[in-house]
C-alpha cells in the first residue's frame, strides 16, 4: 500500500503516534505502562496486568450471550495472571491497532493469537508458544475458481488488514477487503462482496457450531503451523521469564490442554 505493505506501516505509525499524543502525564488508572525493566515493577506494585485483546475472534477472544469475555486466549491470560500473582485487566481494542497500542503502552501484553515472526521477534519479546494453529483457505460453497492458495492472486479476500493471515494473502496476490473479525469475513464471502478468507482452522470449526449451514467451504489448508504467544515490549526477559514459568506450569498440570478441548475439540497447546 503505496504498495499495500508501505500504505499500512504507515497507517500503523500514524494510529501509534495518535495514541502516544493522546497519552497525558497524569498518574491515572489509564497511564500508559512503564517501558523496559520498570514494566514488570509497575505490574507488581499496581497488583494488575494490563491484556490486549480483541473481544470479537471466537473462540480466541470474544463475549458470550451473557456478554462476559471469554475465549481460549482470555483465560489462558487469566491463568497466567493468577500465577503471577496480579488482576487481569483487559483492554479491548481492534486488531488492526493491537501492535500500535502494545507500543503506546495502553496495555502491558497482547493475548490475541499473535504469531511469531521473524518480523516481530526484532522489534518484541515473545512468550513460550501456547498455541499451534493450521490456516484454512475458506471460499462459498459454490465458488469453483479458488482451489488451492495460489488462486487467490487477483481475487479479493477478506482479512484484518495487519493480521499474519492478511499478509498471507497478499503473498499469494489477493486484494484485501477490511474486516473487524473472522465473523464479517465470512458475512462478505457469502454476501458475495469477497471471495475468498485465509483464517484459523478453529476459527471456523467454531463458527460452524453455530451456524452448520453456513455458505462456506475448505479448498486448502497450510502445511504449517502458526505458533502463537504472548507478545511483550523489548526490555522485560524478568516478566518473561515468570510468564514462560506460568505457560509451563499451566501445561505441565493440564490447565492448557483442558482449555484447549474446551474450545477447539483438541489439543492446539502442543505442536
Amino acid at each position: 500500500m503505496f504498495s499495500k505493505k508501505i500504505l499500512t506501516g504507515l497507517l500503523v505509525t500514524i494510529v501509534a503516534a495518535g495514541i502516544l499524543a493522546g497519552c497525558g502525564s497524569s498518574a491515572s488508572k489509564n497511564q500508559p505502562a512503564a517501558k523496559s525493566g520498570a514494566l514488570y515493577s509497575q505490574i507488581k506494585s499496581s497488583k494488575e496486568i494490563k491484556i490486549g485483546t480483541e473481544g470479537v475472534y471466537a473462540p480466541y477472544s470474544f463475549h458470550d450471550e451473557s456478554g462476559k469475555l471469554v475465549g481460549y486466549d482470555v483465560e489462558v491470560a487469566e491463568q497466567v495472571a493468577k500465577k503471577l500473582g496480579v488482576k487481569p485487566v483487559f483492554v479491548e481494542t481492534k486488531w488492526d491497532a493491537m501492535i500500535a497500542g502494545l507500543d503506546a503502552g495502553r496495555f502491558d501484553v497482547i493475548a490475541n493469537q499473535v504469531a511469531v515472526t521473524e518480523e516481530r521477534k526484532q522489534k518484541y519479546e515473545f512468550s513460550n508458544p501456547y498455541i499451534f494453529i493450521h490456516g484454512v483457505l475458506l471460499t462459498s460453497k459454490a465458488n469453483n475458481q479458488i482451489k488451492t492458495f495460489t488462486d487467490l492472486k487477483g481475487k479479493k479476500a477478506a482479512q484484518t488488514l495487519t493480521s499474519n493471515w492478511g499478509k498471507t494473502s497478499e503473498k499469494y496476490g489477493a486484494t484485501l477487503v477490511g474486516v473487524d473479525g473472522f465473523e464479517q469475513s465470512a458475512e462478505l464471502i457469502q454476501a458475495g462482496r469477497a471471495d475468498a478468507t485465509i483464517n484459523a482452522e478453529v476459527a471456523f470449526l467454531d463458527y460452524l457450531k453455530k451456524k452448520p449451514n453456513a455458505d462456506l467451504k475448505v479448498v486448502a489448508t497450510t502445511k504449517e503451523a502458526i505458533v502463537c504467544a504472548l507478545p511483550i515490549k523489548k526490555g522485560n526477559a524478568e516478566l518473561v521469564k515468570d510468564i514462560n514459568k506460568a505457560l509451563a506450569e499451566l501445561q505441565a498440570d493440564g490447565t492448557l490442554t483442558k482449555l484447549s478441548l474446551k474450545y477447539f475439540g483438541k489439543d492446539v497447546s502442543k505442536n
